[in-house]
């Protein structure tokens, strides 16, 4: 086995750069830091119950911290509940909601993008939890892929909505609404 040591390779302009062939492995080698594949993951989660709604939802927000919790890269930005992107590409943006509901409620989680520095947001996704009878304890959950082209102008956020007399529950210990960002790959 030989070991070949360069700088950086580049395709001929125009070409694809293969490495390897159907049924080869590729590996980077323990301490290397691997490029190929989820470059970024990382995960926020509701400390307190949020008894009314909001928009977004600001308070009662940590970066899940765990002794078992590890991000990958530098992970997702937070202020006054507006996430940012550290670096372009397609993500899979989850949002689990733990919610206690009552015969009046109708609790809504929504995931927003904007893609205009928040000038205007698009509803991707929606979990609603809620119960025409008893109170009752439901979890949902509701998933997007969401392109960032530019990090100066992308932007999400999570709203609570329609929350009457139930809660939206969360855990400063464990996960029960959480907000999960993965980057699969470049943006496309």
């Amino acid at each position: 086995m030989a070991t070949l040591f360069v700088d950086k390779i580049d395709p001929q302009s125009g070409t694809t750069l293969s490495l390897g062939s159907s049924g080869d492995t590729l590996q980077a080698t323990t301490g290397a830091i691997n490029n190929i594949g989820i470059g970024m993951a990382d995960q926020f989660r509701l400390t307190g119950n949020l008894t009314a709604n909001a928009d977004p939802i600001s308070a009662n927000l940590e970066r899940v911290d765990n002794a078992t919790f590890a991000k990958i890269g530098t992970g997702m930005s937070l202020s006054s509940g507006i996430y940012t992107f550290p670096t372009t590409g397609l993500y899979q943006v989850i949002c689990i909601m733990r919610s206690l509901s009552t015969a009046s409620d109708t609790i809504t989680c929504s995931t927003y993008v904007s893609s205009n520095s928040g000038s205007s947001y698009d509803l991707v996704a929606q979990t609603v939890n809620g119960d025409s009878g008893s109170s009752r304890v439901n979890q949902g959950s509701c998933i997007a892929f969401v392109n960032v082209t530019n990090t100066s102008t992308f932007r999400i956020k999570f709203a609570a909505e329609s929350l009457v007399t139930g809660a939206i529950e969360g855990n400063t210990a464990h996960n029960e609404t959480c907000f999960t960002f993965i980057r699969l790959g470049d943006s496309q």
